[in-house]
């Protein structure tokens, strides 16, 4: 704070290039200086074409997206840099970009499939909350009239969710959904039977890590938070499910 103020009054937003070193990503040299991670802190990191990384640096983000800070270790000692940032990444299903589309041919071989998407470990996609497959849009609807709710509706629903986060986590270190642990999760994230049964049906079908099954819980709380719902049903479980898309085609 400076004169009451504070000294960043927007939330940071970054976005590296695809050739950006793993010191770059998490921080270092001979005196450590922060990264991008750090950079972001309380803000969105967003990598466009997240197989274009090298995979060396995208695995040491791994750390601080489960514990919220990168520790760097040198000879003369260690430093620990804040690395809470909301993880943004976009990426094609294959390497030329068509395997999913309706209208173009992929030319791609199963091997090349293969090879594009191991670029991206399961560690790091099991700590994605939310994997959502973009279609590409026809004509009618580039062209369409329908506009859809606006972005005032949609921020009213986001903070109306978030204050209900915030009152559930009153007097705790934590202030939202994503931030809890196993034992909130236990607490918070209780499911009713139909539900249950869904989800047991699905980790078994899709193989689904315990951390991935951590999240559907957290990202099923939010989506009934955002319903207004006190309790998690089998229809927010349904719908966290379908976020995993990755996860359905690995």
């Amino acid at each position: 704070m400076l004169n009451g103020q504070a000294i960043i009054a927007t939330r940071p937003f970054r976005s590296p290039h695809h050739t950006i070193s793993d010191a770059g990503l998490v921080g270092g040299g001979t005196v450590p200086k922060p990264g991008e991670v750090s950079l972001a802190h309380n803000g969105v990191l967003f990598l466009d074409e997240l197989p274009e990384f090298r995979r060396n640096v995208l695995e040491v983000m791994r750390q601080p997206l489960e514990d919220g800070s990168i520790t760097l270790s040198r000879a003369s000692g260690s430093i620990n840099y804040p690395a809470n940032f909301m993880l943004v990444a976009s990426t094609n299903p294959c390497a030329c970009g068509f395997l999913t589309d309706p209208q173009k041919e992929c030319t791609c071989t199963p091997l090349q499939i293969q090879r594009y998407r191991s670029k991206v470990s399961g560690p790091l996609l099991d700590r994605i909350d939310i994997q959502v497959e973009v279609p590409g849009l026809r004509y009618q609807e580039l062209a369409s009239k329908d506009a859809g709710d606006s972005s005032n509706v949609i921020r009213q629903r986001v903070n109306a969710a978030r204050s209900i986060q915030l009152q559930r986590f009153d007097k705790t270190k934590l202030h939202a959904n994503a931030q809890m642990g196993t034992r909130e999760i236990k607490r918070h994230c209780a499911v009713k039977e139909d539900a249950e049964r869904l989800l047991e049906t699905a980790i078994n079908k899709l193989g689904l890590s315990a951390r991935a099954y951590s999240r559907v819980l957290k990202v099923g709380r939010t989506i009934a938070d955002l319903a207004g719902a006190e309790n998690i049903e089998a229809s927010h479980i349904a719908e966290a499910i379908q976020y995993r898309s990755l996860d359905r085609q690995m």
